[in-house]
């Protein structure tokens, strides 16, 4: 092995053995979590320490499109594309022996590119750092295994089960749903464990062909970072048995949608201990001041954990979704849920995140209100007990006013950084206007010879 090899994590060594690498594919999440970059020879990668991108790759919209430049509109100056290689794995997937290496973007001076989500996602973390915290997070994803679409003007249908039938719903929990589509999850395994990716658990949820996979908790970046990976991973697996894997918010009307709960807890750098909870397990003032934060906080961080228009379609009562920012104790109808754990266990466990959003993003946000509220000390309200969606006009309804509501939390834009929000809003205003010059099949059927 050459020395760039040495350095790599276990997993890629053992999933390279005697073999020569052929490709190493150079990745960066866009602002939608979109996989950009650069494949090359594995022996060029060797000889290079970084490469290049335009800036500009930020501001590319989820169609394709590119979004008004808030700073020099003209030039598209390079960023300098630096590679993380604790995050180097296999793309197994591939004829020959690829890795995947996530970069880090940097501009020529050496700084962090502030409107990169992973360097958001960093600076986030350093907060919590500087204060002597660490925080821990453990993402639940949610997505559906649908039949091939290659038509947008058609429905999404279930996948064809081994049966063959079509996956059905109202199967939450059903080990024998999930044998129906067993051949996607076996290579989604395979993949995952030459991935060297973990996976806590794989359950088929409430809609026809939705699974959920959940990942053991750890560090914020790491797994952000897999997120990002398992989201390819797992579209991979789903095209070697004729069909897609989506992980769209409401893919299916009628069906439930897909979350990306996100779990937190905060310890002690130094102790290690869970700052939630106190001496005999009680729970803490900053455990009710971090509720709190994401109760203040959460209605300008929707945008970016809902960001796309059909993101508000999966907030409706009764669809095991949250409308609200009421807090509870094991209770799925309230957006800020208590599992049931043991005090050193104590967690927040976010309903709002759509499976849409950007990883880096979902997980910054998330992190950014509980830091705010741990730094504002104003408590949380009063826990919410029986049905909350009695209660749902606490969150944005359409991305423009959650846009609207986002600019208007000027201490969450402050520590997420301003240039960051630019480009943000930038890049979703830009989509949400694209969105509403297309017509309908709605619109058509009902108004076109009735109104």
């Amino acid at each position: 092995m050459s020395k760039w090899t040495d350095q790599l994590p276990e997993a890629a060594r053992d999933y390279i053995g005697n073999r020569r690498v052929d490709e190493v594919e150079c990745v960066i999440g866009d602002i939608a979590g979109v996989a950009r970059g650069k494949a090359m020879p594995a022996p060029k990668f060797a000889k290079q320490t970084n490469y290049y991108l335009p800036n500009s790759i930020f501001l590319q919209t989820i169609t394709g499109e590119w979004a008004d430049n808030p700073f020099d509109a003209f030039t598209e100056p390079d960023m300098v594309m630096v590679p993380d290689l604790d995050t180097a794995t296999a793309a197994p997937w591939t004829a020959d022996v690829t890795l995947q290496v996530i970069h880090d973007a940097m501009d020529q001076e050496g700084n962090p590119v502030p409107f990169s989500p992973r360097n958001v996602l960093k600076k986030i973390i350093k907060l919590y750092n500087d204060q002597g915290w660490t925080p821990v997070v453990a993402p639940e994803m949610e997505f559906f295994l649908t039949a091939r679409n290659i038509d947008p003007n058609m429905p999404v249908e279930a996948p064809m089960g081994r049966s063959g039938r079509k996956a059905a719903a109202k199967q939450a929990y059903s080990l024998s749903a999930i044998d129906e589509y067993g051949k996607v999850i076996d290579d989604i395994y395979d993949f995952a464990e030459a991935q060297g990716l973990e996976i806590d658990g794989i359950l088929q949820e409430g809609g026809a062909g939705q699974i959920e996979l959940n990942l053991a908790h750890g560090d914020p970046i790491k797994l952000a970072d897999e997120v990002f990976f398992f989201k390819r991973l797992i579209r991979e697996a789903a095209l070697r048995h004729d069909c897609f894997a989506t992980f769209m918010a409401k893919p299916i009307a009628g069906e439930p949608g897909s979350a990306m709960h996100i779990h937190t807890s905060v310890v002690d750098s130094k102790s290690g201990k869970n700052i939630f909870a106190g001496p005999k397990g009680v729970e803490t003032p900053a455990f009710f001041d971090f509720i709190g934060g994401m109760q203040n906080h959460l209605t300008g961080a929707i945008a970016l954990l809902a960001p796309y228009v059909n993101s508000y379609r999966r907030y409706v009562p009764d669809f095991a979704a949250p409308i609200n920012l009421e807090w509870g104790r094991d209770n799925r109808t309230t957006g800020l849920r208590i599992p049931i754990s043991s005090p050193a266990g104590r967690r927040i466990e976010n309903r709002l995140p759509g499976m849409d959003c950007n990883p880096y993003l979902g997980i910054a946000a998330t992190l950014a209100c509980g830091y705010l509220g741990l730094m504002e000390k104003k408590g949380a309200r009063a826990e919410f007990t029986g049905s909350a969606y009695v209660d749902e006009d606490q969150i944005p309804s359409t991305l423009g006013d959650a846009l609207d509501a986002f600019e208007a939390d000027t201490a969450l834009i402050e520590i997420l950084g301003a240039d960051f929000h630019k480009v943000y809003n930038s890049v979703k205003r830009n989509e949400y206007k694209e969105f509403l010059q297309v017509i309908s099949p709605w619109e058509r059927q009902h108004l076109l010879l009735n109104v």
